[in-house]
């Protein structure tokens, strides 16, 4: 139980990290800011041990999980934007 909730708060710090690194105006709710980091934090793991930077077990590096949940950022306002020009 204290996994997932210590787990759903980094994400929230890492998600709010990401955004205030992010230029522009992202309109995220609290739910999208803690999925956000959540899932950089994932892909960083998940990247980390296929590139041989973690091992299995350890946990993702703080930096690595920010960077990615800013490149998901990035991703997700240039959709937006592409969805809003005719």
């Amino acid at each position: 139980m204290f996994s997932l909730i210590w787990t759903v708060l980094i994400g929230f710090v890492i998600g709010l990290i990401a955004r205030a690194i992010h230029p522009g105006d992202d309109k995220l709710s609290l739910l999208w800011t803690i999925a956000l980091g959540v899932g950089g934090s994932l892909i960083a793991k998940y990247l980390g041990q296929a590139i041989g930077w973690y091992k299995e077990g350890e946990s993702s590096g703080f930096i690595l999980s920010t960077v990615v949940a800013v490149i998901l950022l990035t991703a997700y306002s240039l959709y937006k934007r592409k969805q809003a020009k005719p």
